[in-house]
């Protein structure tokens, strides 16, 4: 039986029905893939349009996505920087003001350096006249601090007033530029005396009046004009202003002209209350 069987399939046999089963599923894959391949484009025609479909939604969700986290973001930023800039704004006025609080310290430095022969205290500017701007100013310093009225007020190295009220702890300084100040001066350099004379209205121009000079007094433009001994309230020596376009009065007998103070009253802050009266002083 078994030389029967193997008599019939012989290894010739199985070769050859070997490649013939080869050649048929070759010419079966080819015959299949003509037939399916018009099948699979017309498929694509429609499923290739709405997979890009479904791509481009997905990719303009994905951007939509990213920009609105773009936007989240550039937006705590901004919040983040607006916040830095207000605390660097809040940083530069507190060191500007702690500039301006500084050189106010120095000028009074070398105001009270420049009249050492006076006792002093400082006081701080709290407020300014309602009626007449700059012709007074409230200082926080009164009788609790020893001030008394007539005592002289200086800074900027010049003479601002003389106290005119004195209440419990504030008192009033008027000063040399209101419309009913005068002050007895002279001319530092030429002993010549006159007066000086405020006006608020003049002021406005950065001068205030020196009048009364004689016409024989030789005054120039820039002389420094300080208060003069036969003042009776006023300290002696104590600048006053410069002296700019001194000219003869009509009356051929005086001059007078316009005197620059040497205290900036706009922008007044701190000043030096000095602690003795002129009367005291002739006393001594």
């Amino acid at each position: 039986m078994k030389n029967r069987i193997k008599r019939i399939i012989t290894p010739r046999k199985v070769l050859i029905a070997l490649v013939c089963f080869c050649a048929a599923l070759t010419a079966l894959s080819y015959i299949s893939d003509r037939l399916v391949t018009p099948l699979r484009e017309a498929v694509s025609q429609v499923i290739i349009p709405l997979q890009r479909g479904m791509n481009g939604i997905g990719i303009g969700a994905v951007q939509r996505e990213e920009k609105l986290r773009t936007i989240d973001e550039l937006t705590a930023k901004n919040e983040e920087l607006d916040k830095r800039i207000s605390e660097l704004e809040e940083e530069n006025k507190l060191l500007k003001e702690d500039t301006k609080d500084l050189e106010d310290l120095r000028k009074l430095y070398d105001t009270d350096q420049l009249y050492s022969s006076y006792e002093k205290t400082g006081a701080s500017v709290i407020g300014t006249s309602s009626q007449n701007w700059n012709s007074s100013f409230t200082l926080d310093k009164g009788s609790k601090d020893g001030i008394k009225v007539d005592m002289n007020v200086i800074a900027d190295e010049g003479l601002v007033g003389i106290i005119s009220e004195v209440h419990n702890n504030y008192s009033v300084v008027t000063t040399i530029i209101g419309d009913n100040s005068y002050v007895s001066a002279m001319d530092e350099s030429t002993k010549d005396v006159c007066s000086v004379r405020g006006d608020l209205q003049l002021m406005d121009t950065g001068y205030i009046h020196v009048e009364r000079f004689k016409e024989t007094a030789q005054v120039k433009d820039g002389d420094r004009i300080v208060t003069s001994d036969i003042s009776t309230k006023y300290l002696p020596g104590i600048l006053v202003g410069t002296a700019q376009e001194v000219t003869p009065d009509g009356n051929a007998l005086t001059k007078s002209g316009k005197v620059v103070p040497a205290v900036d009253f706009e922008h007044l802050q701190k000043v030096l209350i000095i602690t003795k009266l002129k009367s005291e002083l002739t006393s001594d």
